[in-house]
């Protein structure tokens, strides 16, 4: 995800600014003052304009400028477009945690929502919000994605935490950890494999997707001596996913699976809980890390970090992870056309390769 592949079209990417208290504009901007990246995209930016343009001058980058719009259709290949969505007064404090952030944050997700549901947009970039700070009576969800899974009608969704050389999904998702062990079962593991696969073919173009599935206790239970999860829940789910034609292997001890490089024979990795699969992979891939939310009508993806309030309004933070989201969510646009295109005319598509590949 180094470059996006290329569509026929210049897709418009809704950009939502998230806590702006927080390093999502900072990096919103970093990522865009790259004019190049508007030879991929058209950005839209939905946040407070009166904030974007103050954290802009805040972190001196006096050369960029947004281009301010009334509606989607003014937006232009030319500028990093700015849609007001927030007219409420909100103070720009990078680092404090304030109800007015929130409140933006919220509202800048909502009108990207509506948005890509009229169809004039093609895809959705988060920025991080305050889990916190954003909890309403119109919200009340752990964080983005199930919040986006519920706007959606999404029956089943993945936490999909995606790069070029590593891919890792999570069983569940923001619980505590006392609950993993209760939450766990045969049929959720079995949905969430066949979910990944499903999207590793559709979304990223690997036809016959290899998914190792990680234990839940250590050592992958050691035959029952360390826990019976791995004997009567993950297991049997394996076997299953592989009666069902998905290339399901593990259960896998963690700590090995990733300290050993057995991850790179597979495709992905389906990690039983959060920080199982989010540390190996923040330690192995966070510049270039992509948080993809599988199992959408949509496509929506965002940076692998989150608001960093400690390094907010400092101009330190890095925006490698949000460009990479940006690209990644272009790159998944163009592999859904592409799999809808192969459906429809498979030898078309065929023919069309082989004259590429000459």
């Amino acid at each position: 995800m180094s470059k996006s592949l290329e569509l026929d079209f210049l897709p418009k990417i809704g950009i939502t600014c998230g806590d702006i208290n927080g390093i999502g504009l900072e990096v919103i901007i970093k990522t865009f003052a790259d004019n190049r990246m508007l030879q991929s995209c058209i950005p839209i930016i939905y946040c407070n304009a009166k904030a974007a343009i103050q954290y802009r001058k805040s972190i001196h980058l006096p050369e960029f400028g947004f281009h301010q719009i009334k509606h989607i259709s003014e937006a232009t290949n030319k500028n990093v477009n700015l849609l007001n969505v927030f007219d409420k007064e909100v103070k720009l404090e990078p680092g404090i945690s304030s109800t007015e952030a929130g409140e933006l944050s919220l509202a800048s997700i909502n009108a990207a929502i509506s948005d890509i549901k009229a169809g004039l947009i093609d895809a959705i970039v988060t920025a991080p919000i305050n889990k916190d700070n954003i909890q309403s009576d119109s919200f009340k969800f752990a964080g983005h994605t199930e919040y986006l899974a519920q706007q959606f009608d999404a029956k089943e969704h993945l936490m999909f935490l995606v790069s070029d050389d590593l891919k890792i999904g999570t069983v569940t998702g923001h619980i505590p950890i006392n609950q993993v062990a209760t939450q766990l079962s045969i049929e959720k593991i079995i949905s969430k494999a066949k979910l990944m696969a499903s999207s590793l073919q559709n979304d990223f173009g690997i036809r016959k997707p290899r998914i190792a599935v990680l234990g839940l206790n250590p050592h992958a239970g050691d035959n029952g001596v360390i826990g019976d999860e791995e004997k009567n829940i993950i297991i049997p789910a394996i076997e299953k996913l592989k009666e069902q034609g998905i290339l399901a292997f593990g259960p896998f001890g963690a700590d090995g699976f990733f300290g050993s490089g057995v991850f790179t024979k597979y495709d992905a990795a389906l990690s039983m809980y959060h920080d199982q699969g989010l540390i190996p992979f923040k330690t192995m891939a966070f510049d270039n890390g992509v948080n993809y939310t599988a199992g959408l009508s949509i496509v929506r993806t965002s940076p692998d970090h989150g608001t960093a309030y400690d390094l907010a309004g400092k101009n330190k933070a890095s925006e490698s992870s949000f460009r990479y989201a940006v690209y990644a969510a272009i790159d998944i646009l163009f592999q859904r056309k592409l799999q809808a295109e192969i459906a429809v005319n498979p030898l078309k598509i065929s023919m069309q390769k082989r004259e590429r590949d000459r």
